[in-house]
C-alpha cells in the first residue's frame, strides 16, 4: 500500500472523500503518484507479470484533477476467498509502504481483511470522462466483469466492476501487471481521521507496526 498524516483532511471532512494523488487522472505518457511502474522485463509478451514497487517516478508537470475515494470502502466483493493463514491476520497493526494516495505511506493502519486472489494494476478511462488513469493499484479478480478464475495476462482488455473511485465502475481497462500475493483491506488512521476498508494493498506493500 515518510508521510505520517493524510494531507487531504479538509476534503475528507467536508466531502466525505479523500483526494487521491496515487490514482489520479493523468496522461498515458507519464505516470505520477505510484511507487513504481508495472514491470514485464522478464516475462514474454502477453503473460502475467508481478508489478514492481521499487522504481522511481516523476511527478507530472500538469495539474491533475483528484478523484474521490470513499471514507468507507465497503465490504469485500462477493466470491472472494479469505486467506487461510495470512502473514497479517485481521486486526494486525501494520504500516503501509505503498503511496496509493497522499499520506498513506507510513500511516497507522490495521488489517480489516485478507484474501487469496489475483490483483491487477490497470490502465483505464473513467466513465465520467477526463484523462486516462495509468497504473491504478489494485483491482482484484472479483472486481472484473467475466474474469473467470484464471490469472489474466498483461494486455487483457477488461471491464471494471470495482467502486473504488468515481468513474471506475463500468470503465474499460487494460491489465498492465498482476500478482498472486495475499491482498489486504486496511483501515487507515492519521491526524484524527479514519478511513475504513481501503482496497487494496498487497503483502509486499505493508510492514508490521513497531
Amino acid at each position: 500500500m515518510k508521510h505520517t498524516v493524510l494531507r487531504t483532511v479538509c476534503a475528507g471532512a467536508l466531502g466525505g472523500v479523500l483526494a487521491l494523488t496515487g490514482c489520479t487522472t493523468g496522461s498515458h505518457t507519464d505516470h505520477a503518484g505510484h511507487d513504481g511502474t508495472a514491470s514485464s522485463d522478464t516475462a514474454p509478451s502477453g503473460t502475467p507479470t508481478e508489478a514492481s514497487h521499487e522504481g522511481s517516478h516523476t511527478e507530472d508537470a500538469m495539474d491533475h484533477a483528484a478523484m474521490g475515494h470513499p471514507m468507507d470502502g465497503g465490504p469485500a466483493p462477493a466470491g472472494i476467498a479469505e486467506a487461510g493463514s495470512p502473514t497479517y491476520p485481521v486486526g494486525t497493526s501494520v504500516v503501509p509502504e505503498a503511496d496509493h494516495m497522499e499520506g498513506m505511506k507510513g500511516a497507522a493502519a490495521t488489517i480489516s481483511g485478507a484474501y487469496d486472489t489475483f490483483a491487477y494494476a490497470v490502465d483505464y478511462t473513467p466513465t465520467t470522462g477526463g484523462e486516462p488513469v495509468r497504473d491504478h493499484r489494485w483491482v482484484v479478480q472479483e472486481e472484473i466483469a467475466d474474469a473467470g478464475t484464471e490469472r489474466l495476462a498483461d494486455g487483457t482488455e477488461v471491464v471494471l466492476e470495482a467502486e473504488h473511485m468515481e468513474g471506475m465502475t463500468g470503465a474499460h481497462a487494460t491489465v498492465v501487471a498482476s500478482t498472486d500475493k495475499t491482498v489486504y483491506m486496511v483501515d487507515l488512521e492519521a491526524d484524527g481521521m479514519r478511513m475504513t476498508h481501503h482496497k487494496w494493498v498487497v503483502e509486499s506493500e505493508i510492514s508490521p507496526a513497531g
